[in-house]
């Protein structure tokens, strides 16, 4: 009995094997009839082995069996799934330039690169100087700042190239500005309109690409990017063939710090944001982006009236450092140092500070108390120059202290001690019933000492 081989999808064809030898039969010639080079266009097709009844000539066995043995391996070929998980251990020391060569060789113009109008312009030049082609493009809110706009025609004109921009849908926009407004998210977060601003264009983009490249960093927000991997199948979106796994996310500058891109961007004197220059780190929409001080992290300058916690857009919701227990209302890691560890600081419990505010004017002292938490980023931030203030208003008779407030204490903090986000800072003078909030984000210790100085 002879064999022959049928496909569930579209026949293969192209030109038949070179063979020496007696006249084959045409049926069973046919069934070889494609060439190697037409292996790597087979999809995920599935095949049947049925027999044939047996013919009156002679056919070459060994000719069906080279075929099916072929398809064999074609199957088997297909099936191997790439491990991004060991791949990403692979590049964990690699430089941003092998691994954004290893993307694009990898992908070709099935990835691309998604610019923010940021530092991120440093993956554009990287790509540049891999010597491969590549793709840009960017979610254009509605609500970027001028500089933003300018940044990317600058880009453009540097590289050749034309960024490929994607927008928000405009009924969802008008819907979401007609019921609230245009500034609703300072009154309800910035979440709802985020998503329709720019998670849900960043889907339908994505949809076209089976990877894509990221400017993340771990260092830019500790408290919820700190374990960013070099690559990874992205847990969050879909990419071309739809259905999970289907999207493979880059961060090529995951391991890189901040002062280091800088330095590669003055280097390779790229274009930049104008907007770097007045004391913009993370550049995000124009409502809520604002300079960084001294003694700020980078990220509290994107949504400085909500905590630490909500500063992510959720474009990159799959990176954002989760807990354990999903009971948990803080981004506390399991195990956490304290901060502002002086001698000069006091440790205030919850008994000390309601005794503080028992006290109203009949305090001996005036008291300045930082209300915290020690994971997060900006208190870290801010860490030295508390401390260094503390020296410094020991010789002057002020009282300098720290009160852990989240967690079980976050919410009489919010009800007793006028807490917002972390850190907020109270001065409770001698002669003031009620304390004093310092309402600047100037956490240099010349700022607090004014502040002292003017009320105490």
């Amino acid at each position: 009995m002879a064999l022959a081989v049928t496909s569930s999808s579209t026949a293969i064809s192209g030109s038949s094997f070179s063979r020496s030898g007696p006249s084959l039969d045409p049926k069973a010639l046919q069934i070889c009839s494609f060439r190697l080079s037409d292996l790597s266009h087979v999809s995920q097709r599935r095949y049947s082995i049925r027999s044939l009844k047996a013919e009156s000539h002679t056919r070459n066995d060994s000719m069906v069996t080279r075929a099916s043995t072929l398809i064999t391996e074609v199957e088997e070929k297909e099936e191997e799934v790439e491990d991004f998980e060991q791949l990403a251990k692979k590049l964990e020391e690699a430089s941003p330039l092998e691994i954004m060569d290893k993307a694009l060789q990898k992908f070709g113009s099935s990835i691309a690169i998604a610019f923010s109008g940021a530092e991120d312009v440093a993956l554009i030049e990287y790509a540049r100087l891999t010597g491969r082609p590549f793709r840009v493009f960017s979610l254009d809110t509605g609500r970027l700042n001028p500089e933003t706009y300018r940044l990317f025609d600058a880009v453009e004109k540097q590289y050749g190239i034309r960024i490929e921009y994607t927008f928000p849908d405009a009924v969802e926009v008008q819907a979401l500005v007609r019921n609230k407004g245009l500034f609703s998210f300072y009154e309800d977060g910035h979440q709802e309109c985020c998503r329709v601003r720019k998670v849900r264009p960043l889907r339908r983009a994505l949809k076209g690409l089976k990877a894509w490249i990221t400017g993340q960093r771990k260092d830019q927000s500790p408290g919820t990017r700190s374990e960013i991997p070099i690559v990874q199948v992205d847990p969050v979106f879909e990419g071309l063939d739809g259905g999970v796994g289907s999207l493979v996310k880059w961060n090529p500058l995951a391991n890189v710090e901040g002062v280091d891109v800088w330095n590669f961007l003055r280097t390779m004197d790229v274009p930049v944001n104008a907007l770097h220059a007045q004391g913009y780190v993370s550049i995000g929409c124009e409502p809520c982006t604002r300079p960084v001080l001294p003694g700020q992290h980078e990220r509290e300058g994107r949504w400085w009236w909500e905590d630490a916690k909500a500063k992510e857009c959720g474009l990159h919701k799959g990176n954002i450092k989760k807990e354990d227990d999903d009971s948990t209302t803080d981004l506390a890691p399991a195990i956490v140092h304290d901060i502002f560890e002086s001698n000069d600081v006091v440790s205030l419990t919850r008994g000390g500070i309601e005794n503080l505010l028992k006290l109203g004017n009949n305090r001996k002292e005036p008291w300045l108390v930082v209300l915290y938490a020690p994971w997060c980023p900006f208190c870290q931030a801010m860490e030295a120059s508390y401390v260094e203030l503390a020296e410094k208003l020991a010789v002057k008779g002020i009282k300098v202290a720290k009160f852990r407030a989240d967690g079980d204490q976050k919410e009489f903090a919010k009800q007793e001690l006028q807490l917002g986000s972390f850190p907020t800072i109270l001065l409770f003078p001698k002669s003031a019933p009620r304390a004093i909030k310092y309402p600047s984000e100037h956490r240099d210790v010349d700022s607090l000492m004014s502040f002292v100085n003017l009320l105490r």
